[in-house]
């Protein structure tokens, strides 16, 4: 039996009103994740070795619980605890080690909290970055905190980590 044109249009509507609600949702995400890099960023100023860390873990959870309201997904501190130390610790280590010796550099007075501040600010806003879009990926696909899997997204994480290096240096060269 064919379909009329009459028929199709109801179905036209509501793939155009999905799609503009897919974009509205990824516009959103992409607001965001910008607002929660600069924030990430500006703790890299914070001169207090591991507070800075501890700091940019709150921001980093408070940015994935905002996603999972985007994506209307119940957030839940403690596996979003669980998923970004999992993402960070079994990703990449050795693409993190530098996050906390910017951090730990700070120790030194003068010169290493100056290095120091300058270097977690560009990292931080990485870090964030990939995290953020790791998770944007994830929670557009349907994805959810109960079946997010960091093995999975590794290569992706470590793309976006790049990635989000060069954006993090663009935005700190541009608010100076």
């Amino acid at each position: 039996m064919a379909t009329t044109t009459a028929e199709q249009a109801p179905d036209d509507q509501a793939q155009e009103i999905a799609d503009l609600a897919r974009e509205h949702r990824h516009a959103t995400a992409d607001h965001l994740l910008r607002q929660y890099v600069l924030g990430s960023m500006a703790v890299g100023l914070v001169p207090f070795p591991l507070v800075d860390l501890a700091a940019l873990a709150a921001l980093q959870l408070k940015m994935l619980h905002s996603l999972a309201g985007v994506y209307d997904i119940k957030f839940q501190a403690d596996l979003g605890r669980s998923a970004i130390a999992s993402l960070l610790g079994s990703a990449v280590p050795t693409s993190l080690t530098p996050t906390l010796a910017a951090s730990l550099g700070k120790f030194v007075p003068g010169i290493g909290q100056t290095l120091s501040s300058g270097t977690a600010v560009v990292l931080n806003g990485a870090a964030t970055y990939a995290v953020g879009k790791v998770f944007v990926q994830h929670f557009a696909a349907g994805g959810t905190f109960l079946t997010f899997d960091p093995e999975a997204v590794r290569d992706y994480f470590v793309t976006q980590l790049h990635e989000g290096k060069k954006v993090s240096a663009e935005l700190h060269k541009n608010k100076r």
